[in-house]
């Protein structure tokens, strides 16, 4: 039986790989459990810097699998339930100190639009289409499409996605600031790679920090996050990479001073 999802590590990058293409990479009940078992053991890891999550074939995520839904695979409870399996694994990416790019081929829909919001940076192709499309189905959104939208794009906007059968192309979908990039088709994933070798190559924990720092921020009072800010920067300071990174920035603007 061919797996889910894919796993590897190297050289820092962990790779998380959708592999269900001729199902456009929805999510059926084994690829649920294994999303949520290999999020939580990529942040986990201490050799892993950043993570990169693709996806085989034509499509990036089509969401949950309506097909398994239309032959009666799943049960009202059944559907609650994977849905939570999913969010842990959701939560697992938004919640760690690793920066995520996503490099989101075709189309992305459904849920698929919460898997590419767990992600910090989004890359897609040229010719991908962006949307919800629950309704279409008398479905409502999940897999964290409401709780992430909104803060990605606007309240407004997201109304607009999520109250019309549209798919935003992907300039569209760059303008909305929904996606950071998008390149041609069969350099989406290559650039999602050359996004996460980047930060490996830098201060790959100062990154995930940064990255922590704001996605924790709409959830905290701004004194708090001011504190969380003053205590990060502290202990980044400390380490000594930031020490010879400091050293070098000021004795490159010396240089320049004198020029």
């Amino acid at each position: 039986m061919t797996d889910p999802i894919l796993f590897s590590v190297h050289e820092g990058l962990a790779r998380i790989t959708l592999n269900r293409p001729t199902r456009l990479n929805a999510f059926d009940e084994a690829t649920a459990r294994a999303w949520e078992r290999i999020t939580a053991e990529a942040v986990a890891r201490d050799d892993v810097g950043a993570i990169l999550l693709d996806a085989e074939g034509p499509s990036f995520c089509a969401g949950g699998d309506v097909l398994g839904m239309a032959a009666g695979g799943f049960s009202a409870d059944g559907i609650t339930e994977l849905a939570g399996v999913i969010n842990r694994g959701i939560l697992s990416l938004i919640e760690s100190d690793k920066p995520v790019v996503a490099a989101a081929q075709g189309t992305t829909a459904g849920g698929g639009l919460g898997i590419l919001l767990a992600s910090d940076y989004a890359v897609v192709g040229e010719d991908s289409r962006i949307g919800s499309l629950y309704a279409n189905m008398g479905l409502t959104p999940d897999l964290s499409v409401t709780a992430q939208l909104h803060r990605a794009v606007g309240q407004r906007r997201a109304l607009q996605l999520v109250l019309q059968d549209r798919l935003l192309s992907a300039a569209e979908a760059v303008e909305w600031g929904l996606v950071a990039e998008a390149v041609a088709p069969d350099q989406v994933r290559a650039r999602g790679e050359e996004i996460a070798r980047f930060w490996l190559a830098g201060a790959s924990a100062a990154y995930g920090q940064a990255k922590r720092l704001v996605r924790a921020a709409p959830e905290q009072r701004t004194l708090d996050q001011l504190g969380d800010e003053a205590r990060t920067i502290g202990a980044a300071l400390a380490t000594p990479e930031a020490q010879a990174r400091v050293a070098a920035f000021a004795a490159a603007s010396a240089r320049k001073a004198a020029r």
